[in-house]
């Protein structure tokens, strides 16, 4: 695997190891305005999209850092995932009513990239310790948001053409609430469109249609996976803007396993009962390592270029143990200690979606401060804001033909409130003296005092 390409091929490893609506005529301002009614056209045929050179987005050795600085940041997040989510039900990671320990499954899966996707485009508005906290968490406390920018976009087009036998889309969408009489910032605006292909729609978020419009979107750039990342209860039309980053991948295995092959068997769970599932079977040769703690695979789809790394823990080893090792540095060493082995591998067939609550987990990870109305967003908009909602929906796929998933990264932009007066107690139940004066000159004009006789 190049190692330009690994980090968006990591997004999808990590998920693993534990296992658009049309855009109208744009305003003056940049921002695009819905609805807007145009003649009928015959409609055309696009011009199929001009390959870029891919040698002048090649990582430079500062952004090749940068991918393993994104890497111990998914490393530390997902463990953040896992205590928080270490036991779930089978639909997700917000547990329901009747929510059971004994049946829950475990099964998580997230995406990384996404996520910073979704903050360095909303970082371009960010500043001061807001901004910096941000650039922390994800790594990049040295880089800079122009620095960011240009890796976002360098990994946006490498995704596009580095496999032509995998796909692997990243899409990134704003929407922006006219209702609240705010505006976008147009340097914002220029960024987004610059080095995230995101344009920027204005909707009045009370028409009954943004939230429908938002999953649609959703819907359109994960090949309908995800379906749905707002409903009623997540949905505020008095939000400011919701911006989201969506990511598909679709790659068939390069070694597939024959559907023959795919036998029931027993699966011993974390709590050391078993249930049967469909268990995909296949000797081949991959590339492989162990050590005291697990066994590694890895299974490359298409031409290479993307790969699934499988960790499977010793008899008595937790998965939490072979995470906590687990670092930028330990990854590049595990992958150089790999050597190509005839494995007799089984992995199962199997479905994983879950829906992941954002906000304690990233201020855990040290950006509490833009989940507050202290939070500074002021190269955003013209309006005091704060995160209000930061969430993910991913889902994935695995059978003998390969790997679907897919995720949706929502950030949801709120009003704050004034800061607050400090507010004092004076209560002249007591003796007090006044000064009546001229606020020109500073004379005093009366002085008294008043003892309640």
């Amino acid at each position: 695997m190049k190692k330009s390409n690994l980090w968006a091929a990591f997004a999808l490893m990590v998920a693993m190891t534990t296992a658009g609506c049309s855009k109208d005529d744009e305003t003056t301002s940049g921002v695009q305005q819905p609805d807007a009614e145009t003649p009928s056209v015959t409609p055309t045929v696009p011009d199929e999209p001009q390959k870029p050179n891919l040698e002048d987005y090649q990582l430079t050795r500062s952004e090749q850092g940068m991918v393993n600085q994104g890497n111990d940041f998914a490393f530390n997040l997902f463990r953040e995932v896992t205590a928080e989510y270490g036991l779930t039900s089978p639909r997700g990671c917000i547990p329901p009513a009747d929510y059971d320990q004994k049946t829950a499954t475990g099964n998580n899966i997230l995406s990384p990239i996404s996520i910073i996707y979704a903050l360095g485009m909303l970082n371009n508005g960010a500043a001061g310790e807001t901004q910096q906290q941000i650039n922390k968490v994800l790594g990049f406390a040295d880089t800079g948001t122009e620095g960011i920018n240009t890796f976002c976009q360098k990994m946006l087009v490498k995704a596009l053409y580095s496999d032509p036998d995998t796909k692997l889309n990243i899409a990134n969408n704003i929407y922006f609430n006219s209702s609240l009489g705010y505006s976008l910032n147009p340097a914002f605006t220029q960024l987004a469109k610059e080095y995230y292909e995101a344009e920027p729609e204005l909707r009045d978020f009370h028409d009954g249609k943004t939230m429908n419009v938002i999953n649609q979107w959703c819907s359109d750039h994960t090949e309908r996976m995800i379906e749905k990342v707002l409903d009623e209860d997540s949905f505020r039309p008095n939000a400011v803007s919701y911006l989201l980053n969506a990511i598909y991948f679709k790659g068939d295995w390069r070694s597939k396993f024959e559907e023959t092959d795919t036998q029931e068997e027993a699966f011993t769970l974390s709590n050391n009962q078993q249930r049967q599932v469909p268990m995909m079977h296949q000797r081949s040769s991959f590339p492989y390592m162990e050590d005291d703690l697990c066994q590694c695979v890895k299974l490359a789809y298409g031409n290479g270029t993307y790969a699934m790394t499988v960790f499977l823990p010793r008899e008595g080893v937790k998965i939490a143990d072979v995470l906590e090792t687990l670092t930028a540095t330990s990854w590049m060493q595990l992958n150089a200690r790999m050597d190509e082995t005839t494995v007799d591998l089984k992995i199962p067939r199997f479905n994983v979606e879950t829906d992941i609550d954002l906000i304690g987990i990233m201020s855990r990870l040290g950006m509490p401060k833009a989940f507050t109305e202290l939070a500074e967003f002021p190269n955003f908009c013209d309006g005091n804001t704060f995160i209000g909602l930061m969430k993910q929906s991913a889902k994935i796929k695995v059978n003998e033909s390969g790997t679907q998933a897919a995720a949706v990264t929502v950030i949801e932009i709120t009003e704050s409130a004034m800061p607050a007066e400090e507010v004092v107690s004076f209560c002249a139940t007591r003796p007090f003296l006044y000064v009546i004066n001229d606020q020109t000159t500073g004379a005093i004009l009366f002085i008294g005092q008043y003892m309640g006789e």
